[in-house]
């Protein structure tokens, strides 16, 4: 039933029970597959630049907030595979998911980012509201 989910992750405690409920879906299919979506915003890749120094540097520990992320998956051995964008989470997400035809997006209730969850409201409920296929938002 899903054979093709997308896991939004940003390495948040939220999002690592994500990957969890993933990975227990995922193993249920047998044939599922996971595409880990993961989206810098501008001012995560303003504070990444400034704190960090060279491309590879910056790439390596954006990866390195997935790695919780990518234990779990490799451990209940799904396949998956990671994609990264650029540009405001909510609507990268979406337009990710709605053009990759998922049939399920797992998105943590809270992010890294908790200004703008208070602010601009959350992240996962713009997903909620607009994307074409369900959307399962783990607390």
């Amino acid at each position: 039933m899903y054979k093709k989910i997308l896991l939004a992750a940003d390495g948040s405690e939220h999002s690592i029970r994500a990957a969890k409920r993933a990975a227990e879906l995922s193993s249920l299919q047998r044939a599922g597959e996971v595409t880990v979506i993961y989206v810098v915003d501008g001012d995560q890749s303003k504070s990444d630049v400034s704190t960090g120094g060279n491309k590879d540097t910056i790439d390596q520990r954006r990866h390195q907030r997935l790695r919780p992320v990518e234990n779990i998956l490799s451990e209940e051995n799904v396949s998956f595979n990671i994609e990264m964008r650029h540009g405001a989470p909510g609507p990268a997400i979406v337009k990710y998911a709605n053009e990759g035809e998922f049939n399920l997006v797992i998105i943590g209730s809270r992010g890294l980012n908790t200004l703008q969850e208070m602010v601009l409201g959350s992240v996962s409920h713009k997903v909620a509201k607009r994307a074409k296929c369900p959307v399962m938002i783990v607390k």
